[in-house]
C-alpha cells in the first residue's frame, strides 16, 4: 500500500489489471500533487470512510484542511463510542480545533463523504469554516434540505468524487440488507 491509502483510492472503480498494466496512477504522490486540490482532499476523506465500513460504522469520512495541510481527521463512530454525536465532520473539527488551539477554523475548508445533516452544517456554523465540501447528496437528511445553515461567508461545494462518496455508501447498505 502506497502513501497511506491514496493509491488504492484513486483506483476506486478501476478494474485492478488496468491499474498494473497501465500504471496510470503510479506517479500521483501527495509530493506529487503540488497543487493539491478538492479531490485530493476528498480521497482522503473517503479514507477516512473506509475506516467506517470495516468498524461497521455508516461510512462517512471527513478531513479538515489548513493552509494546504490536513489538520483534523474524522470518521463515524456513533456505534463504537455510543455517541449519537460522533459524526465524522464533529470528529473532525474537534481535532482541527484543538490542533489550532481555536474554536474558529475561518482559514480552514472541511472535506466531507456525504452532505452534512443539520447538527454537523450548526457546527460548521458554528466554527466560522472558510468552506464546506462534500462529495455525494444526502437527499434524506442533509442539511440542504432546511434552508442555509453555513455561516454566511461559508462556501459551499458538492459533487467531489460523488460516484466513489456515494458507491461506499450504497455497498454499506447493501451489505446489512442481506
Amino acid at each position: 500500500m502506497q502513501e497511506s491509502g491514496l493509491f488504492i483510492r484513486l483506483n476506486f472503480g478501476i478494474p485492478k489489471a488496468f491499474g498494473q498494466l497501465f500504471g496510470c496512477f503510479a506517479w500521483l504522490t501527495p509530493t506529487a500533487l503540488l497543487g493539491m486540490n478538492d479531490a485530493y482532499f476528498m480521497l482522503q476523506a473517503l479514507a477516512e470512510a473506509e475506516k467506517a465500513l470495516e468498524a461497521d460504522e455508516i461510512p462517512i469520512g471527513a478531513v479538515v484542511v489548513f493552509e494546504k495541510q490536513i489538520i483534523g481527521r474524522g470518521y463515524n463512530q456513533t456505534e463504537q463510542l455510543r455517541d449519537v454525536t460522533a459524526h465524522a465532520e464533529m470528529l473532525a473539527l474537534t481535532a482541527a480545533a484543538n490542533h489550532l488551539g481555536n474554536k474558529y477554523l475561518a482559514d480552514c475548508t472541511l472535506y466531507v463523504t456525504i452532505e452534512p445533516c443539520v447538527m454537523c452544517a450548526g457546527a460548521s456554523y458554528w466554527a466560522q469554516l472558510k468552506a464546506v465540501v462534500f462529495g455525494a447528496d444526502e437527499p434524506k437528511v442533509g442539511f440542504r434540505r432546511h434552508g442555509q445553515l453555513l455561516h454566511p461567508r461559508t462556501q459551499l461545494r458538492g459533487g467531489v468524487q460523488a460516484a466513489e462518496c456515494a458507491a461506499l455508501m450504497q455497498e454499506f447498505f447493501s451489505l446489512k440488507r442481506k
